[in-house]
């Protein structure tokens, strides 16, 4: 299920072979031949891996489009990774998570050359070693190892039309002589994402709708740089450099507001205003990571240590205008005008050990611990540009939080033979946070301390049937940005406000799979989540006697989801036809309330109570189909397509959403030509109607034209057998995916 935050202050959620042998006669005295076939897809204890080097669709493309051919992965946005049943998807590469920001990993899969990748695997129920948060999943991406020392790379432009043309291309380069290894990549781009969105609110007795435009242009400068030496047979010590850079000068929302009053059956539109907001953001991000391995025996048994920094730094300055129109929508007067700055700096240093040790009778101990401290500085300034001009003390602040989270683990894993494995642990993790507004009497302590078992259980009776069960419990902390208590402005009165009074999630969560001729799965799951959080819309009236609808960012109660999941990934006519579909059925419970804006504390406004009380039963169809058109296998067609029928979320009900894509690929030497048509019927929008229990009720109508013709071609250079640089995880990377960018 797909979740979408909109850049216009509106949280909307979208979301949502078997192995053959060939033989000749047992009576043949001689093997004339033996033809074997790998599998391509199949179940282990803890994971599911897809065996890209068997796989004809893993031929000349990227890594980011391999992930989403990949069962239990979809993309539907081709921003993000989503893993079936889980909130978000963490990257690793070998093993480790890798160095960098969402969007930046994102730009390196997409620059990273298939062939270059041996296997995918996707852990939908993470053990304690891992550091993950709330109902996250991991997808690993193993690459190919080969002694050859030499360089290679590779070039790759895009252009990307829809509402608007977005060009962007990066350049790759692999060094490796003896033990040392050398990879970077610069990438840069432009893109302008067009909005257009029909917003309503209201009562029996009112209604304000909002509808218009949000033109969004975003420049981007990034790339990494990692260095690898191998000191002898077994140690290893790794420095890895990431930068990114992202300017979203210009940016504008232009809305058309109409309020109408309801009284005897008759209608009466009492104010007309247009809304327009300018807004510069930009942000910079700088992480390093120092990385030691030492391998204490030959049977696995090693130590890693890691050290990492953090550096984030946004700006956001806001110019928003509403002006009174008349009834032929000329201006009349400007009814307000107010420049707000909201930055947001975060320095983060991290440290982390991990030891494995094998022992006796295919045991396996893993222990070890983490430490983050973590201080973020938001200075909001907010000034009314017209009378009554100046500073205002009531929405201006300096929030700064700081937090430190303390982490061990141990894991126990035992192996019975083929058939039969084990794995339990648990994770200590203590949070410690002080969040104060230096100017206003608002601080916010925690000292929190959560024990988070770990069980699982893996069983496979024949070669062609495999069960498993895992239980799993995680904290899931809020993003630092919806921490300052800071709003974000649509109109004057429909903002988002966030909230530093926000608890951290915990979830318990359970999944029962089974697997046939690792083809064919059946997955359930049942996740339940207390202290549940999400943005809720209250409806109020401020001082003015204005109606308010605010998003405000709240812990709401408990929220229980249940799944079931039928999938397929299978290849048939000799591996000219790959298809990777699922249907998955769902029921979710969400209960609770909302009543109050906590960071308000001179009742500004008067909220009424949002009662949360709602039932949810859904189905999601996907499916990914790869057909190879050519005996050289230089062609191919893609035809992916999803469907979510109508669910009910915290904020009211999502409409169905659906989506069609069509892609063509050619392969020349070692250029691969990719057109892709996105959305290709124009279904992929998002309509939400919801009610309060109080009767208010508030609707979102967003289109982000997500219709796209996008053409990208990469060229690959170079000692192809490259040996891969060892990928170091830092010791921040949960800080670096709560930075929100």
């Amino acid at each position: 299920m797909k979740r979408i935050i909109t850049t216009a202050a509106v949280l909307t959620i979208a979301f949502f072979n078997a192995q053959q042998v060939k033989k000749d006669s047992a009576s043949s005295k001689e093997i004339q031949e033996v033809t074997m076939t790998k599998k391509v897809f199949q179940k282990k204890a803890d994971r599911m891996v897809f065996d890209v080097a068997n796989s004809p669709i893993a031929k000349g493309t990227t890594g980011f489009d391999l992930l989403k051919e990949t069962p239990m992965v979809s993309s539907t946005d081709n921003a993000t990774l989503k893993i079936l049943g889980k909130n978000a998807s963490i990257i690793y590469i070998n093993g480790r998570k890798s160095n960098m920001e969402p969007e930046a990993v994102i730009e390196m899969l997409k620059n990273m050359p298939s062939e270059n990748i041996s296997k995918i695997e996707v852990i939908t129920m993470p053990s304690s070693e891992f550091q993950v948060e709330g109902n996250q999943g991991i997808i690993n991406i193993i690459l190919k190892k080969k002694p050859t020392d030499g360089t290679n790379g590779n070039i790759r432009i895009e252009d990307n039309q829809g509402y608007f043309n977005n060009p962007s291309g990066s350049i790759t380069l692999n060094y490796r002589k003896n033990k040392l290894g050398i990879s970077g990549n610069a990438n840069s781009g432009k893109y302008t994402q067009q909005q257009y969105y029909i917003l309503s609110n209201g009562n029996d007795s009112y209604k304000l709708t909002s509808e218009g435009t949000v033109t969004g242009p975003r420049t981007y400068l990034g790339g990494y740089i990692n260095f690898d030496y191998e000191i002898n047979d077994k140690q290893n010590i790794g420095f890895s450099y990431n930068h990114r850079d992202r300017w979203g000068n210009n940016f504008r929302s232009n809305l058309y507001n109409e309020t109408t009053e309801y009284s005897g059956g008759n209608s009466t539109i009492t104010e007309r205003t247009r809304t327009e907001n300018l807004t510069k953001d930009n942000s910079k991000n700088d992480a390093f990571n120092l990385n030691y391995e030492l391998k204490t025996d030959d049977k696995g048994s090693k130590l890693s240590l890691s050290s990492s920094y953090l550096h984030y730094n946004k700006t956001e300055d806001n110019n928003n205008s509403t002006i009174t129109l008349d009834e032929n929508k000329n201006e009349v007067s400007v009814d307000s005008r107010f420049m707000q700055k909201t930055p947001l700096i975060i320095n983060n240093y991290g440290f982390q050990a991990d030891y494995v040790q094998k022992l006796k009778k295919d045991y396996t101990l893993s222990f070890g611990g983490s430490y983050n401290s973590t201080k973020t500085d938001s200075d909001t300034y907010y000034e009314n540009l017209i009378p009554p001009s100046g500073k205002d003390d009531d929405q201006s602040n300096h929030f700064i939080y700081t937090e430190k989270i303390t982490g061990l683990y141990v894991t126990l894993e035992k192996s019975f033979g083929e058939k039969l494995s084990t794995k339990i642990g648990t994770r200590f993790e203590n949070t410690n946070a002080n969040g104060n507004v230096t100017d206003k009497n608002l601080e916010v302590k925690r000292n929190n301390n959560n024990f988070l078992p770990y069980v699982s259980v893996n069983y496979t009776p024949t070669q062609n049937h495999n069960l498993s069960y895992s239980f799993s419990s995680r904290v899931a902390r809020p993003a630092f940005w919806a921490l300052n208590p800071a709003r974000i402005y649509l109109t004057k009165v429909n903002y988002i406000q966030n909230n530093p009074f926000t608890k951290s999630e915990i979830y318990y969560n359970n999944e029962l799979m089974y697997m046939y001729k690792n083809s064919y799965f059946v997955t359930a799951s049942y996740n339940y989540t207390s202290n549940a959080a999400e943005q809720i819309p209250l409806h109020g009236v401020n001082k003015d006697g204005e109606n308010v609808l605010a998003y405000i960012r709240s812990n709401y109660g408990d929220k229980q989801e249940i799944g079931l999941t039928f999938g397929m990934q299978k290849q048939f006519f000799k591996g000219i036809w790959s298809a990777n579909h699922s249907l998955t059925l769902g029921h979710n419970i969400y209960k609770g309330s909302v009543d109050g804006d906590p960071t308000d504390t001179h009742n500004l406004v008067t909220f009424k109570k949002n009662t949360i009380d709602r039932r949810a039963n859904y189905f999601q169809f996907q499916m990914s189909n790869n057909i190879r058109l050519s005996a050289k296998k230089d062609w191919f067609l893609g035809i992916n397509y999803f469907y979510l029928s109508p669910l009910q979320i915290e904020i009211g009900e999502l409409r169905p959403i659906q989506s069609a894509d069509i892609s063509v690929k050619k392969i020349w030497n070692n250029w691969t030509f990719n057109l892709q048509l996105r959305d290709a019927f124009g279904l992929n929008k998002t309509k939400i109607y919801g009610e309060d229990g109080s009767g208010n009720y508030n609707t979102v109508n967003q289109n982000q034209y997500n219709r796209q013709l996008v053409f990208t071609a990469t060229y690959n250079f170079g000692n192809q057998k490259l040996q891969k640089v060892r990928k170091a995880e830092g010791a921040n990377e949960d800080i670096k995916n709560r930075t929100g960018n």
